[in-house]
């Protein structure tokens, strides 16, 4: 499976601080916000992943990330040349999706929970057509609403209803089988020039072959679009890191962790950070493995 973070747009909820830089690089406690969506396609097992951004910010991903070598997964660049829609990541990737599976992941989403691994690795595995993951909102007016029959079972998917009839936002994250790219290019655009991922995820659900998987309690579900979100967010990472003692999307950990990278490899990249509590962490996690 091939992974995309979509790091476009122009932030503009999020002016001034986004006036220069890419919103996705702007930190969510202490590290950038991307590392937040690029850790769950890598907790997900995969190693081929496609940062998408606009022409004025690409540079600073690569600044930031490299190669991903040193992750021991593969990261290569796209440009989105203005915004048009979610789907529109489908297309800019559809060279490096070529023909495997996809998940698409928005780089402003923050996903946590105990239990993300598994359930992440258990959606890939029964893939057929696309995994879609909903989360219970206050206002699903907002999102793209998912509804359900009394089974759990996905029957329609509606973009910001006037109306919801349900409170299952469709997040950030969607597995897709090898025939999406097909699909995106079919999809007329919006009124506003804009290919939406919904009418992407429609062409499933009539074909029968979409699902939803709920994420409920246990998981975060968090959106860095406002100033207040992003403080939310913030907040929650702080509290769990400090509290439990372990780190919130570290990519160095889970690179490790996912066995993408050696305990010396790992310890290395600690020492590189050794002057701060990140890497002393890193280290001490290595050293409890046998490296140096």
């Amino acid at each position: 499976m091939k992974g995309i973070v979509l790091a476009g747009g122009s932030g503009t909820r999020l002016h001034p601080a986004t006036s220069v830089i890419s919103k996705q690089i702007l930190p969510v406690y202490n590290k950038p916000m991307i590392y937040y969506p690029l850790s769950v396609l890598m907790l997900g097992g995969i190693r081929e992943i496609q940062i998408i951004s606009t022409p004025q910010h690409i540079e600073l991903f690569q600044s930031l990330l490299g190669n991903g070598r040193h992750l021991g997964i593969e990261l290569d660049y796209a440009v989105q040349k203005e915004p048009a829609g979610i789907a529109d990541a489908l297309l800019v990737g559809a060279e490096h999706i070529g023909d495997d599976t996809c998940a698409l992941i928005l780089g402003d989403n923050i996903f946590h929970g105990p239990g993300l691994y598994t359930l992440l690795r258990d959606s890939i595995a029964r893939l057929d057509g696309c995994v879609l993951f909903g989360y219970p909102v206050k206002d699903p007016e907002r999102y793209g609403v998912a509804e359900v029959d009394a089974t759990g079972r996905l029957t329609d998917l509606v973009e910001k209803p006037v109306k919801p009839r349900s409170n299952l936002a469709v997040t950030g994250l969607y597995l897709y089988d090898d025939d999406v790219v097909d699909i995106a290019k079919n999809i007329r655009p919006s009124p506003r020039g804009e290919l939406e991922i919904t009418d992407v995820n429609r062409v499933y659900l009539e074909r029968g072959r979409a699902e939803l998987v709920n994420l409920g309690r246990g998981f975060a579900w968090l959106d860095t679009g406002t100033h207040d979100s992003l403080l939310r967010a913030a907040q929650y990472v702080q509290v769990l890191e400090e509290r439990q003692g372990v780190w919130i999307a570290g990519l160095e950990e889970i690179a490790f962790r996912m066995g993408f990278i050696d305990a010396e490899a790992c310890h290395g990249l600690g020492e590189r950070l050794s002057r701060t509590e990140y890497g002393s962490y890193l280290m001490e996690i290595a050293g409890r493995e046998g490296a140096p």
